[in-house]
Protein backbone atom coordinates (compact mmCIF):
# COMPACT_ATOMS: atom_id res chain seq x y z
CA UNK A 1 0.00 0.00 0.00
CA UNK A 2 2.83 2.11 1.16
CA UNK A 3 3.94 1.91 -2.59
CA UNK A 4 0.92 3.85 -4.37
CA UNK A 5 1.78 6.61 -2.01
CA UNK A 6 5.51 7.38 -3.67
CA UNK A 7 5.94 10.35 -5.63
CA UNK A 8 7.65 7.36 -8.10
CA UNK A 9 4.13 5.38 -8.34
CA UNK A 10 1.98 8.88 -8.96
CA UNK A 11 4.75 10.86 -11.32
CA UNK A 12 4.35 6.92 -13.46
CA UNK A 13 0.49 8.09 -13.60
CA UNK A 14 1.17 10.86 -14.91
CA UNK A 15 3.55 9.76 -17.64
CA UNK A 16 0.29 7.22 -18.14
CA UNK A 17 -2.45 9.98 -18.56
CA UNK A 18 -0.30 12.02 -20.67
CA UNK A 19 0.72 9.43 -23.01
CA UNK A 20 -2.88 8.39 -23.58
CA UNK A 21 -3.89 12.02 -24.08
CA UNK A 22 -1.22 12.69 -26.42
CA UNK A 23 -1.46 9.39 -28.43
CA UNK A 24 -5.36 8.87 -27.90
CA UNK A 25 -6.97 12.08 -29.41
CA UNK A 26 -8.26 9.87 -32.52
CA UNK A 27 -10.06 7.65 -29.99
CA UNK A 28 -12.94 10.61 -29.61
CA UNK A 29 -13.01 10.62 -33.78
CA UNK A 30 -13.21 7.19 -34.12
CA UNK A 31 -16.14 6.75 -31.54
CA UNK A 32 -18.43 9.41 -33.34
CA UNK A 33 -17.46 7.78 -36.97
CA UNK A 34 -18.34 4.81 -35.80
CA UNK A 35 -21.53 5.95 -33.97
CA UNK A 36 -23.03 8.41 -36.45
CA UNK A 37 -25.43 6.27 -38.27
CA UNK A 38 -27.32 5.13 -34.63
CA UNK A 39 -30.21 6.62 -33.60
CA UNK A 40 -29.68 9.30 -30.87
CA UNK A 41 -31.27 7.22 -27.87
CA UNK A 42 -28.73 4.25 -28.89
CA UNK A 43 -25.03 6.90 -29.42
CA UNK A 44 -24.40 7.00 -25.51
CA UNK A 45 -25.01 3.21 -25.56
CA UNK A 46 -22.39 2.78 -28.47
CA UNK A 47 -20.49 4.63 -26.89
CA UNK A 48 -19.96 3.60 -23.50
CA UNK A 49 -20.20 -0.36 -24.98
CA UNK A 50 -17.40 0.80 -27.24
CA UNK A 51 -15.08 2.50 -25.16
CA UNK A 52 -15.64 -0.22 -22.26
CA UNK A 53 -14.77 -2.80 -24.75
CA UNK A 54 -11.66 -1.01 -26.25
CA UNK A 55 -10.40 -0.22 -22.94
CA UNK A 56 -10.62 -4.01 -21.40
CA UNK A 57 -8.90 -5.26 -24.66
CA UNK A 58 -6.11 -2.05 -24.15
CA UNK A 59 -5.25 -3.73 -20.48
CA UNK A 60 -5.09 -7.04 -21.78
CA UNK A 61 -3.05 -6.02 -24.88
CA UNK A 62 -0.62 -3.90 -21.69
CA UNK A 63 -0.15 -7.00 -19.63
CA UNK A 64 0.69 -8.96 -22.24
CA UNK A 65 3.78 -6.20 -23.11
CA UNK A 66 4.62 -6.18 -19.68
CA UNK A 67 5.06 -10.07 -19.79
CA UNK A 68 6.79 -9.72 -23.08
CA UNK A 69 8.92 -6.60 -21.72
CA UNK A 70 10.88 -9.16 -19.40
CA UNK A 71 12.41 -11.12 -22.23
CA UNK A 72 16.25 -10.12 -23.15
CA UNK A 73 16.90 -7.05 -26.38
CA UNK A 74 12.72 -6.93 -26.41
CA UNK A 75 13.34 -3.44 -24.57
CA UNK A 76 15.62 -2.71 -26.57
CA UNK A 77 13.26 -2.92 -29.58
CA UNK A 78 10.58 -1.57 -27.40
CA UNK A 79 12.60 1.30 -27.20
CA UNK A 80 13.72 2.08 -30.41
CA UNK A 81 9.68 1.89 -31.45
CA UNK A 82 8.94 4.86 -28.57
CA UNK A 83 11.85 6.71 -30.31
CA UNK A 84 9.88 6.16 -33.55
CA UNK A 85 6.47 7.26 -32.37
CA UNK A 86 8.57 10.28 -30.41
CA UNK A 87 9.49 11.88 -34.00
CA UNK A 88 6.78 10.75 -35.54
CA UNK A 89 4.26 12.90 -32.95
CA UNK A 90 7.17 15.88 -33.98
CA UNK A 91 6.62 15.56 -37.32
CA UNK A 92 3.18 13.93 -38.13
CA UNK A 93 2.47 13.17 -42.02
CA UNK A 94 -0.99 13.98 -43.46
CA UNK A 95 -2.66 10.76 -43.78
CA UNK A 96 -6.66 10.63 -44.04
CA UNK A 97 -6.41 7.54 -41.14
CA UNK A 98 -10.36 7.86 -40.48
CA UNK A 99 -11.29 6.93 -44.20
CA UNK A 100 -11.66 3.39 -43.43
CA UNK A 101 -14.01 3.83 -40.82
CA UNK A 102 -17.47 2.66 -41.41
CA UNK A 103 -20.34 3.92 -39.43
CA UNK A 104 -23.44 1.48 -38.76
CA UNK A 105 -27.00 2.15 -37.27
CA UNK A 106 -26.85 -1.28 -35.77
CA UNK A 107 -25.81 -1.02 -32.16
CA UNK A 108 -23.43 -3.70 -31.81
CA UNK A 109 -21.76 -2.98 -35.05
CA UNK A 110 -20.64 0.35 -33.95
CA UNK A 111 -19.30 -1.24 -31.04
CA UNK A 112 -17.08 -3.95 -32.95
CA UNK A 113 -15.79 -1.18 -35.06
CA UNK A 114 -14.60 1.48 -32.16
CA UNK A 115 -13.27 -1.81 -30.62
CA UNK A 116 -11.49 -2.74 -33.75
CA UNK A 117 -10.23 0.52 -34.56
CA UNK A 118 -9.13 1.28 -30.95
CA UNK A 119 -6.71 -1.95 -31.31
CA UNK A 120 -5.37 -0.81 -34.94
CA UNK A 121 -4.52 2.60 -33.56
CA UNK A 122 -3.42 1.62 -30.16
CA UNK A 123 -0.29 -0.14 -30.81
CA UNK A 124 1.73 3.08 -30.24
CA UNK A 125 -0.25 3.40 -26.85
CA UNK A 126 0.07 0.16 -25.52
CA UNK A 127 4.28 0.13 -26.29
CA UNK A 128 4.41 3.49 -24.31
CA UNK A 129 2.27 2.45 -21.32
CA UNK A 130 3.96 -0.64 -20.90
CA UNK A 131 7.18 1.16 -20.79
CA UNK A 132 5.93 3.43 -18.91
CA UNK A 133 4.28 1.07 -16.22
CA UNK A 134 7.68 -0.93 -16.24
CA UNK A 135 10.06 1.75 -15.41
CA UNK A 136 7.47 2.68 -12.20
CA UNK A 137 8.83 -1.12 -10.76
CA UNK A 138 7.48 -2.94 -7.91
CA UNK A 139 4.68 -5.17 -8.11
CA UNK A 140 1.57 -2.47 -9.04
CA UNK A 141 2.24 -3.00 -12.73
CA UNK A 142 -1.19 -3.63 -13.71
CA UNK A 143 -2.96 -1.81 -10.40
CA UNK A 144 -0.92 1.48 -12.20
CA UNK A 145 -2.12 0.54 -15.55
CA UNK A 146 -5.47 0.16 -14.81
CA UNK A 147 -5.61 3.30 -12.67
CA UNK A 148 -3.89 5.18 -15.52
CA UNK A 149 -6.01 4.61 -18.10
CA UNK A 150 -9.44 4.43 -15.98
CA UNK A 151 -8.36 8.65 -15.06
CA UNK A 152 -7.61 9.07 -18.70
CA UNK A 153 -11.18 7.88 -19.75
CA UNK A 154 -13.14 10.76 -19.45
CA UNK A 155 -10.27 13.14 -20.66
CA UNK A 156 -10.18 11.04 -23.90
CA UNK A 157 -14.04 11.05 -24.34
CA UNK A 158 -14.81 14.57 -23.17
CA UNK A 159 -11.61 16.43 -23.12
CA UNK A 160 -10.06 15.30 -26.63
CA UNK A 161 -11.50 18.48 -28.20
CA UNK A 162 -10.25 20.47 -25.95
CA UNK A 163 -6.37 18.92 -25.36
CA UNK A 164 -6.53 19.19 -29.74
CA UNK A 165 -7.08 23.05 -29.48
CA UNK A 166 -4.70 23.34 -26.66
CA UNK A 167 -2.05 21.18 -28.76
CA UNK A 168 -2.99 23.92 -31.43
CA UNK A 169 -2.43 27.07 -29.46
CA UNK A 170 0.74 25.85 -27.60
CA UNK A 171 3.08 23.66 -29.63
CA UNK A 172 5.33 23.13 -26.50
CA UNK A 173 3.17 20.41 -25.51
CA UNK A 174 3.26 18.20 -28.20
CA UNK A 175 6.99 18.59 -27.95
CA UNK A 176 7.21 18.10 -24.12
CA UNK A 177 5.15 14.74 -24.98
CA UNK A 178 7.49 13.29 -27.41
CA UNK A 179 10.34 13.88 -25.43
CA UNK A 180 8.60 11.94 -22.79
CA UNK A 181 8.39 9.24 -24.98
CA UNK A 182 12.22 9.14 -25.68
CA UNK A 183 12.72 9.76 -22.41
CA UNK A 184 10.75 6.66 -21.46
CA UNK A 185 12.54 5.01 -23.93
CA UNK A 186 15.96 5.66 -22.73
CA UNK A 187 14.84 4.43 -19.23
CA UNK A 188 13.63 1.25 -20.77
CA UNK A 189 16.77 0.40 -23.06
CA UNK A 190 18.85 0.75 -19.62
CA UNK A 191 16.76 -1.86 -17.91
CA UNK A 192 16.61 -4.51 -20.76
CA UNK A 193 18.15 -7.57 -18.92
CA UNK A 194 20.49 -8.00 -22.29
CA UNK A 195 22.36 -4.91 -21.45
CA UNK A 196 22.50 -4.85 -17.68
CA UNK A 197 25.72 -6.47 -17.23
CA UNK A 198 27.10 -3.68 -19.28
CA UNK A 199 25.83 -0.57 -18.11
CA UNK A 200 26.05 0.62 -14.42
CA UNK A 201 22.57 0.26 -12.83
CA UNK A 202 22.97 3.64 -11.41
CA UNK A 203 20.67 6.24 -11.17
CA UNK A 204 22.70 8.50 -12.88
CA UNK A 205 22.99 5.95 -15.84
CA UNK A 206 18.98 5.56 -15.60
CA UNK A 207 18.40 9.32 -15.74
CA UNK A 208 21.29 9.93 -18.08
CA UNK A 209 20.06 7.53 -20.74
CA UNK A 210 16.29 9.08 -20.51
CA UNK A 211 17.54 12.51 -21.08
CA UNK A 212 19.98 11.03 -23.84
CA UNK A 213 16.02 9.20 -25.24
CA UNK A 214 14.31 13.04 -25.28
CA UNK A 215 16.74 14.40 -26.72
CA UNK A 216 17.44 12.35 -29.59
CA UNK A 217 13.31 12.34 -30.04
CA UNK A 218 13.84 16.34 -30.35
CA UNK A 219 16.63 16.67 -32.60
CA UNK A 220 14.99 13.88 -35.29
CA UNK A 221 11.75 15.12 -34.67
CA UNK A 222 12.57 19.07 -35.15
CA UNK A 223 14.92 17.88 -38.38
CA UNK A 224 12.04 15.75 -39.91
CA UNK A 225 9.60 18.69 -39.21
CA UNK A 226 11.94 20.97 -41.37
CA UNK A 227 12.17 18.73 -44.10
CA UNK A 228 8.43 18.30 -44.33
CA UNK A 229 7.88 21.92 -44.13
CA UNK A 230 10.55 22.35 -47.05
CA UNK A 231 8.91 19.54 -49.46
CA UNK A 232 6.07 21.18 -51.95
CA UNK A 233 2.49 19.73 -51.50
Amino acid sequence: MEEFLTAHFWFAVGQIIMIDILLGGDNAVVIALACRQLPPHLRLKGILWGTAGAIILRVVLIAFALTLLQVPFLKLVGAGLLVWIGVKLLAPQDEDGHAAIQSSDKLWAAVKTVIVADLVMSIDNVIAIAGAANGAGGQHQMPLVVFGLLVSIPIIIWGSQLVLKLMDRFPSIITVGGMLLGWIAGTMAHSDPAVSGFLPQSTAWHYGLGIVGATVVWLLGSLLKKKNDKTPA
